[in-house]
């Protein structure tokens, strides 16, 4: 990965993006598409929108959500202490004793800590239980429900306090890997494919709203009515202890994109994919998904009359945590499998898939 592109992961990963919220990462990705599409927008769902060669054939959709999950204000009390409830799927067990950025009153950023009853002064029933979200509470260290309001409005948005850090042999750590890499990795294959040529139109998206229901994707798959659609997301990494391989499959981080196989995967995008990937000397994994997957793919597969689909998917460790890891490799190599992908492609491209 190039200094520039590993510059702009940085940028992005420091954005705040929950679902709904996405807007500041948004604008980061548009002025990077800006430097080589033909042209970028954004729909009235907040989707962004990056094209290359856009009267080509066939057309290709390439998604990767760009928000992360977070936590929204739901009420302050006469303390001024402030009570949330979960954007997305939340271990509330993480939650506990985090530090958090809040967007208060004209964007600016709030500090706060989420408290509980500290363990000393808990029942021996209260100390083996795990407990409720509407338990905790955020300490802004307001004086009172007045001032907390001075700075935080109801329905604010949070995420936990932590920021993008390079570790060793290329394994970064970051919150919100899920999956910003996936809207990273598909505008870096719109950057390559345009290096490559391409006979397709070609449309990199950075959707929005997927951890509360694929919506985005929903939106703008039906927008652009795309002949083919390639998500990417990310998929556990099952490198590290107490996960079971037998349950799961064997991905591991930094061993190459995973593409995807299963009913929610066209069989001749999986092929053409695996192909490329051999003739381009780019490491792959296999992952077996024996249903319809929980990511964007999902709903471009069944987008109007139906989609050739297929799924690469970044091997994430300590997914939904705040310190989520990744393989900078893993992120090049998925961008230059999709690059190559829809360099192969013409209008004579045939998915049916018997």
């Amino acid at each position: 990965m190039d200094r520039k592109a590993k510059a702009f992961l940085k940028k992005l990963m420091e954005t705040m993006s929950p679902s709904g919220f996405e807007g500041e990462a948004s604008q980061v990705w548009q002025a990077r598409a800006k430097e080589f599409a033909d042209s970028v927008r954004v729909d009235v769902h907040g989707n962004t929108i990056a094209a290359l060669n856009e009267d080509g054939k066939p057309r290709v959709m390439l998604a990767g959500h760009i928000d992360e999950i977070g936590l929204m204000i739901r009420y302050i009390d006469d303390q001024g202490f402030l009570y949330f409830a979960p954007i997305g799927g939340w271990d509330v067990q993480i939650v506990q004793g985090q530090r958090v950025w809040i967007k208060g009153k004209k964007g600016k950023l709030i500090s706060g800590v989420i408290g509980k009853k500290p363990i000393h002064l808990m029942d021996p029933k209260e100390r083996e239980s795990v407990p409720k979200m509407h338990d905790l509470w955020i300490d802004i260290g307001a004086k009172d429900k007045k001032d907390a309001e001075k700075l935080v409005d109801i329905g604010a948005p949070a995420v936990l306090a932590y920021g993008f850090e390079e570790l060793r042999n290329g394994i970064v750590a970051a919150r919100g890997f899920d999956d910003r890499v996936g809207a990273f990795v598909v505008l870096e294959a719109l950057r390559y494919a345009k290096e490559y040529g391409i006979q397709a139109a070609l449309f990199a998206v950075a959707t929005v709203q997927e951890e509360i229901g694929l919506r985005g994707a929903r939106t703008s798959a039906f927008g652009l009515n795309p002949d083919v659609g390639i998500a990417v997301d990310v998929t556990f990494a099952t490198d590290q202890p107490g996960v079971d391989k037998k349950r799961i499959g064997e991905v591991k981080l930094g061993g190459g994109p995973v593409i995807a196989r299963g009913p929610n995967i066209n069989p001749k995008v999986f092929d053409l994919l695996v192909q490329t990937a051999e003739e381009e000397k780019i490491p792959y994994q296999v992952e077996g998904i024996p249903y319809g997957t929980g990511t964007d793919a999902n709903v471009i597969q069944l987008t109007r009359a139906g989609v050739a689909t297929g799924l690469i998917s970044i091997p994430n460790r300590y997914m939904h945590s705040p310190c989520e890891l990744v393989s900078l490799k893993d992120l090049d190599n998925a961008a230059k499998l999709i690059a190559a992908f829809v360099h192969r492609l013409s209008e004579k491209t045939d998915f049916t898939p018997f």
